[in-house]
């Protein structure tokens, strides 16, 4: 049966030597003024899995990663991969403290990384150093017997509560999401695909694993640079654009200002739910394309629910998610007991794409994985025509004179006021109800006043739903994450600091 399941596995390094055997002289990946062919990363790719090999890294052993976006991030997860190693791709965004803790939990056995990081550790500098080590190695095509259950790259999840967690995810669940992306999405073989959002999240691995295993171009930008993405979007045709909360409206003033003409796009976002909905309407109208109406996460890929889009010039009244092919899923209640239709529960998944849990923490996938399903911690409600609502996540709800209260849904009414230009509904404590929801917002509208907004929810709540305050901040005063979320713990903590 050994041979049997070796046979029916897949090693994703191997699998992009196949695509560099196919398209030699094609350009794999693109970063600043330089260029690879496939043939010409898989001989990088190739030599630095030596190099691994010679320094003591197995098949298993875990290679940690700290870097911005540039080519070397693909070449070090591809080198590894090969050899059926596991990449740690650190955020360098992290407190010292959280970066300790993330090294401590999974134990690298080697560190690459840019110059000035983790200088006071033993690792291999991007830099004169790597690419005489790469000469000095041989270009052969690195032996392993790693398969689709192995680990490919631990992805850290947000940590918006305690330390970020560690999530695996395996050569199987890319090559599903690989599969998925295109049959869901309908991206042509050949693709080209922007990675500007961090590497070191799904957002950006993902879709540029999806890319090169199906023969596609990459095209690296270290982070957020709107006139190169303006520039890069009016010479090359994209199936996905990625935009994300807290630079859309941003962006939308440089397609202003340049009258900028895009090649081809099929789609872009994601996290709709989090963009005001003019905005929505401004961004697909600028670039021609509908808006992907995303719900997946680094622990399930695409799926569960990013099957259905907004169209062009559309600020809508419903975001409604369509689920995904290819997974199973269910609304459950706190004892795992299927809810009806119209009534909130938390989604539980299975399928190929999910991850193979929190690396080192039995507790976490005790609690994730419970009944033979992943727990995502995310709660809808499904609708007689099938689709599903995002109502929030369930460590978000507010438990106000023993009511729930879900502050996604008071933010679908704050962010479709035209005068808002951004918002979050966080909890204050209270000494009657316990907890009550409070409103922060960014307004284009300098009349705009709280009372405005609390009326513009007034008949569309229940009135124990209501803000019972509205804080008004500079749209740059939001904390976001790397992945442009609003921190509601951080604003949370704000009110605490004003009592």
């Amino acid at each position: 049966m050994g041979q049997i399941t070796q046979a029916g596995g897949g090693n994703v390094g191997r699998m992009f030597a196949t695509q560099a055997q196919r398209w030699p002289d094609d350009i794999a990946l693109v970063c600043c003024d330089d260029q690879l062919t496939y043939s010409q990363l898989n001989d990088r790719v190739n030599r630095l899995a030596h190099v691994m090999g010679e320094r003591g890294v197995k098949h298993g052993d875990r290679v940690g990663l700290l870097a911005h976006n540039c080519a070397e991030y693909i070449e070090v997860e591809l080198a590894a991969a090969k050899i059926g190693a596991i990449t740690v791709a650190l955020n360098w965004r992290l407190s010292p403290g959280e970066l300790d803790h993330c090294l401590a939990l999974t134990t690298p056995d080697l560190l690459l990384t840019q110059p000035g990081f983790l200088e006071d550790r033993d690792s291999l500098d991007f830099g004169p150093a790597y690419e005489a080590a790469l000469a000095g190695a041989a270009n052969s095509e690195p032996h392993s017997a790693a398969g689709g259950e192995d680990g490919l790259v631990i992805i850290f999840t947000s940590g918006t509560t305690g330390l970020p967690k560690g999530a695996l995810i395996s050569h199987r669940a890319i090559i599903a999401r690989t599969a998925i992306f295109g049959a869901e999405t309908g991206a042509p073989a050949k693709d080209t695909f922007v990675a500007w959002t961090p590497l070191f999240h799904m957002g950006s691995n993902d879709f540029t694993y999806a890319t090169l295993l199906r023969g596609g171009k990459v095209i690296v930008v270290d982070g957020y640079q709107p006139q190169l993405l303006a520039d890069i979007i009016e010479r090359e045709a994209v199936h996905y654009l990625t935009v994300i909360p807290g630079m859309i409206m941003d962006f939308i003033g440089v397609l202003k200002d340049r009258a900028v003409k895009p090649k081809p796009i099929g789609m872009i976002g994601a996290m709709a739910d989090l963009v005001p909905r003019q905005q929505l309407a401004e961004i697909t109208t600028l670039l021609n394309a509908p808006y992907l109406n995303t719900f997946g996460s680094t622990e399930t890929g695409m799926p569960p629910a990013t099957a259905n889009y907004v169209p062009v010039g559309t600020a809508p009244t419903s975001l409604s998610k369509r689920q995904n092919d290819f997974c199973e899923i269910r609304l459950v209640d706190g004892d795992d007991n299927d809810v009806p239709d119209g009534d909130p529960g938390e989604l539980a998944i299975r399928g190929p794409s999910l991850f193979s849990g929190y690396w080192n923490n039995d507790a976490a996938n005790a609690e994730a994985f419970r009944g033979g399903w992943f727990h995502m911690g995310d709660v809808f409600r499904r609708n007689p025509d099938g689709t599903l609502d995002f109502v929030d996540r369930v460590k978000y709800m507010i438990k106000s004179g023993g009511e729930n209260i879900y502050p996604a849904e008071i933010e679908q009414h704050i962010l479709a006021h035209p005068g808002v230009s951004d918002a979050a509904v966080v909890r204050k404590p209270d000494d009657r109800w316990g907890e009550v929801p409070v409103v922060f917002a960014a307004r284009t509208d300098g009349a705009l006043t709280g009372d405005d907004l609390i009326a513009a929810c007034a008949g569309k709540l229940a009135r124990y739903k209501l803000p019972k305050e509205v804080h008004f901040i500079d749209f740059d005063d939001f904390p976001r994450s790397t992945t442009g979320k609003i921190q509601r713990h951080e604003l949370e903590a704000r009110l605490t600091t004003e009592r």
